[in-house]
């Protein structure tokens, strides 16, 4: 079995024009991921909370993206602080493939402005570890949309062009 590559790690940094505990609640929203991330040029076509309640550790999710349909979990949840997700993809011999964790570390810059510090982790398993520097592309590309959406999706609530 081959060993998983060193994990791609990497930072996306934007200031957000709006208080940090609105911030978080529209990231910890799973399902309104659907209204911020459409027409975004993401490989993100739906996401769907698979578990009951208000989102908190262990509350479990489905993204359906273009590669197919994938499974993932809130691992860590502080509010307003930090939010991070686990996702994982299999093969259909069951696999491991892919894990990523997504996270969010927020700071409150004044009363109405959050620093968002998104990381994302990528680890390929298996022979998928081949393309790492493509995937490592194709991650940074899909958290830097995840994160300009998430902007966006601000601006457009205060009414910015």
């Amino acid at each position: 079995m081959l060993s998983p590559m060193k994990p791609i790690d990497f930072e996306v940094e934007r200031t957000i024009s709006a208080p940090i505990e609105r911030v978080f609640a529209r990231l910890a929203d799973i399902e309104g991921y659907n209204d911020w991330m459409t027409g975004t040029g993401s490989m993100l076509k739906h996401t769907r909370q698979t578990s009951p309640g208000e989102p908190r550790v262990g509350t479990t999710f489905e993204d359906d993206t273009v590669p197919g349909v994938v499974p993932g979990e809130i691992v860590e949840l502080e509010a307003p602080h930090t939010l991070v997700y686990h996702w994982w993809q299999r093969s259909r011999s069951g696999k491991l493939k892919f894990e990523g964790w997504p996270s969010y570390r927020l700071a409150s810059v004044g009363d109405d402005e959050t620093l968002v510090r998104h990381r994302g982790r990528l680890v390929p398993y298996g022979v998928w570890r081949l393309g790492t520097p493509i995937f490592r592309w194709l991650a940074v590309r899909e958290r830097t949309i995840t994160v300009d959406a998430l902007k966006e999706s601000f601006a457009r609530d205060r009414g910015a062009p």
